[in-house]
């Protein structure tokens, strides 16, 4: 082997390292592209989720009012009902 067959075959080995480092980097640059993916479809399920929550809160908060409302009517119509009855019998 001479001179330039040893270069040449140095050069092949260099492009042959170099070639597995882009290799190995684009397969970790895959893994993180991946991992941003899954932490933008969780932030957008936590959003989703957080809305759903609000909406459930606000929903227990108006039917809270509501059986407060109809508590405060049937202590109001108890009495009536009452002497309504003390009238008829």
């Amino acid at each position: 082997m001479n001179t330039l067959d040893v270069v040449s075959t140095g050069a092949l080995m260099l492009l042959g390292v170099i070639l597995l480092i882009l290799v190995m980097q684009t397969l970790r640059l895959r893994e993180i592209w991946q991992m941003m993916l899954d932490g933008q479809r969780t932030a957008c399920r936590a959003s989703i989720l957080d809305l759903d929550n609000k909406e459930l809160r606000s929903a227990l908060r108006a039917e809270k009012a509501h059986v407060e409302q109809l508590q405060r009517k049937l202590e109001l119509l108890q009495p009536l009902m009452a002497a309504v009855s003390r009238g008829q019998g």
